[in-house]
């Protein structure tokens, strides 16, 4: 009978250990074992523990679907294919309205550098892990690669603080940014901030002009600014049209125009998203399969 406490004696205590092993195991996880960036071309970014996840396929357009926005598609296409090929290239904001392709665009300038043989890896990350990415910096900087680093609809409200973090990617502090780095944010602010934030710091800081500065230059940091503005009436249907023919979709014009017309006036707006949202609703209505590919 003492031998069978004994042992089970012993065999709580090795639980009890077990279990305290492994709360400090989850509360302070082994350091991140960067992996092997030549299995993908694109990752995710995560914590808790850190981790980057390949992606095997990224949802994308086509760089020739982006239409009415040529301008800013060249203008960043040139900043990436810069910086892939070791050149100096800046920072990127995308701002302005909604569904206009600003991270559609990021997408597909990235598939049209790996088109021309350059080897960038795309890594997106969270606004709400934007507090980690300085653990990340430090291991991109130590890879034999060079990285398009990327956060989707990145935006700050009154008491985050998270864009303190985002000066480690634009500026990189005492170490600066890693060459191989550059960063992609798409918002639809242009200085990252609602309006009313903004007023409200001038209304009630002691210095009005230095409690907006801090946060209102966050944006000056980006080393180009590249305005979204809505599509005419023409875009929208010049859009509807081309993804039609990339697709093979047939339809008398006046069919396909009255439709795409009547769509955009029940959603109250014409846009790059809508007129994708309404391709994938006459391409379902008509068996066509479009599997791969989102705006």
């Amino acid at each position: 009978m003492a031998g069978n406490g004994q042992a089970e004696s012993g065999e709580t205590v090795a639980t009890y250990l077990r279990r305290i092993a492994e709360a400090l195991e989850r509360r302070h996880p082994p350091p991140l074992v960067a992996p092997g960036f030549e299995g993908a071309d694109a990752f995710v970014w995560h914590v808790g523990p850190d981790r980057l996840d390949p992606v095997a396929a990224v949802s994308r357009v086509d760089l020739g679907l982006l239409v009415g926005i040529d301008r800013v598609r060249d203008i960043l296409l040139d900043n990436t294919l810069r910086f892939a090929r070791g050149l100096p290239a800046n920072n990127a904001l995308l701002w302005g309205a909604r569904g206009m392709g600003k991270s559609s665009l990021v997408k597909a300038v990235h598939a049209e550098a790996l088109a021309r043989s350059l080897a960038l890896r795309l890594v997106e990350v969270q606004r709400e892990d934007l507090a980690s990415v300085g653990r990340l910096l430090g291991h991109l900087r130590r890879a034999p690669h060079r990285f398009l680093l990327f956060c989707d609809d990145l935006s700050f409200s009154q008491d985050d603080t998270h864009y303190k973090s985002l000066k480690a990617v634009l500026d990189g502090g005492i170490e600066g940014r890693p060459d191989n780095v550059v960063f992609y944010a798409t918002s639809n602010r242009r200085h990252l901030m609602p309006r009313d934030m903004i007023e409200n710091e001038r209304s009630t800081a002691i210095s009005p002009s230095e409690a907006v500065e801090e946060k209102v230059s966050l944006s000056d940091r980006f080393g180009l600014w590249l305005g979204f503005h809505p599509c005419s009436q023409d875009d929208y249907l010049a859009m509807v049209s081309g993804y039609c023919a990339a697709f093979g979709l047939t339809l008398p014009e006046e069919v396909r125009r009255a439709e795409a017309i009547e769509w955009q006036a029940t959603r109250g707006g014409r846009s790059g998203r809508v007129a994708w949202q309404f391709f994938t609703d006459l391409a379902g209505r008509h068996g066509l399969r479009i599997d791969g590919t989102d705006r």
